[in-house]
């Protein structure tokens, strides 16, 4: 699992789009540099960058959107920045897509972003940053030890733009205590059943004086409608990421019982501000309150739970869809490298270093010790590297970790073994803008889920088509 916090916490309904100054800002800056029409697999872009120099005397590394806020990544930075005997400069926070491409137009790029995995396309369609076949073998970075989907999301067009780390992935979270009180087990509340997940719901939903005092299911809508849409067999978008399919009857299906289920509890606006006011990193969480029955959530929550709340009543078990498989929607990072980047080598080398199963292994073995020193439960580290994750669940997770955490560690691995994300493609922002504002259309009461379907697919094949458009021209 990684840190006990988010390592880059996704949000629902952000806006990441990026401005149409910015956006031409960066073509003018590229032009500058000969890449005005931008950047393509066969276009020889990143083809005179020598990947395996060595660093520039007294240079400095420039890095964006990563810091290194506990030892998962201290550990491997000081580790990479060892390896690579040069200063490394970070600018901590996550990345802000408008500001990178600031820098890019200004012509001070930094030489490495840490980026969401589903911003890599964008960036790769708009020439912002390099391709890294050549990085890769030069560093002899080991492309085959990584968590495929994750490897499929940072990959554009044909060819790898990113080096991705951490997976994050949801399981089934429960309070045991309300689900005993009526008679429910985890199957009732994992997905598997709609119909039992919203029977479930009525059941454990408690109000007092009229306000919701408990809330028996959290579907976690907007954010989660790709994990729903996929147990029923549907995804958001292609393939090939061309084409949106929003408006699949199986997509809406999934939202109409997601939202039945906020409906059975007063509605989502309700919802919503009461699971706002819970203290949710703290002692007082929903679970060791009894406020919450169930909820789908990150792995990283658990750590959460073991650290604030260790006697809370708790289940834990996969996510499941009624077609009876584990779902997880993975979410991650990625190493980039813009173009015009002052040593690449230097970065290529620095995300290697960041991410190989040894760097890892380490980071790991100093979270399992400071754990154990603390009297808690190491639960594992979702790396992105499936080599890491084997070798780090093999030697350091507890053969035998005390109930509830040894279901919540066999949750997180399963998960990790049934991964899906959205393919890459360069309107990454805008596509997800259109579902999830068609989804909080929903949950506000202005339209219908078929209805808001229909008008999400029409925005969201626009901007698809525009984007493509632009790049089938370039190539």
């Amino acid at each position: 699992m990684s840190a006990p916090r988010p390592h880059r916490p996704r949000r629902p309904h952000r806006s990441r789009a990026v401005g149409p100054f910015a956006a031409a800002a960066l073509l003018v800056v590229l032009g500058t540099t000969g890449c005005a029409t931008g950047i393509g697999a066969d276009d020889g872009a990143g083809a005179d960058v020598d990947f395996g120099a060595s660093p520039s005397p007294g240079g400095t590394l420039q890095v964006m959107g990563f810091g290194t806020g506990d030892e998962i990544g201290e550990v491997r930075h000081d580790r990479a920045t060892e390896a690579l005997g040069t200063e490394v400069k970070l600018s901590e926070g996550a990345l802000d897509p408008q500001a990178f491409l600031s820098a890019a137009a200004a012509g001070n790029p930094p030489d490495l972003v840490y980026a969401e995995r589903d911003q890599i396309g964008t960036f790769a369609s708009r020439g912002a940053i390099l391709p890294l076949s050549a990085c890769v073998d030069e560093q002899g970075i080991d492309t085959d030890a990584f968590v495929d989907p994750a490897l499929a999301e940072v990959t554009f067009g044909d060819e790898l733009y990113g080096i991705p780390e951490f997976n994050m992935v949801q399981i089934t979270m429960a309070s045991a205590d309300l689900l005993a009180d009526e008679g429910l087990s985890l199957a009732d509340v994992d997905g598997s059943d709609p119909d039992a997940v919203l029977a479930a719901t009525e059941a454990m939903t408690r109000r007092d004086g009229g306000k919701l005092s408990v809330i028996g299911v959290d579907s976690k809508l907007p954010e989660f409608l790709p994990l729903w849409a996929k147990g029923r067999g549907a995804d958001l978008l292609s393939d090939d990421g061309r084409t949106a399919q929003l408006d699949d009857s199986a997509v809406v299906e999934a939202l109409e019982q997601a939202v039945a289920v906020y409906d059975a509890q007063g509605g989502f606006p309700d919802v919503k501000t009461y699971r706002d006011s819970a203290d949710f990193f703290g002692a007082g969480n929903q679970f060791a309150t009894g406020q919450l029955g169930a909820m789908a959530m990150e792995q990283w929550y658990v750590n959460v739970l073991n650290e604030s709340s260790p006697d809370a009543p708790l289940a834990f078990g996969p996510v499941k869809g009624p077609d009876g498989d584990v779902h997880a929607f993975a979410t991650g990072s990625a190493w980039a490298i813009p173009v015009g980047a002052a040593d690449p080598a230097a970065a290529c080398a620095y995300a290697a270093r960041m991410t190989e199963t040894e760097a890892w292994a380490e980071a790991a073995q100093v979270r399992a010790d400071a754990r154990a020193a603390d009297g808690l439960v190491f639960t594992g580290v979702l790396t992105g590297n499936e080599e890491a994750d084997a070798q780090i669940r093999d030697t350091l997770v507890p053969a035998d970790p005390p109930a509830p955490w040894d279901d919540a560690i066999d949750a997180m691995y399963a998960a990790n073994d049934h991964t899906f994300t959205l393919p890459a493609n360069p309107a990454g922002a805008e596509f997800e803008t259109a579902w999830q504002d068609g989804v909080n259309r929903v949950l506000n009461g202005q339209q219908e889920p078929a209805a808001a379907m229909a008008q999400a697919q029409e925005e969201a094949q626009s901007a698809l088509d525009e984007a493509w458009a632009t790049w089938d021209e370039q190539q």
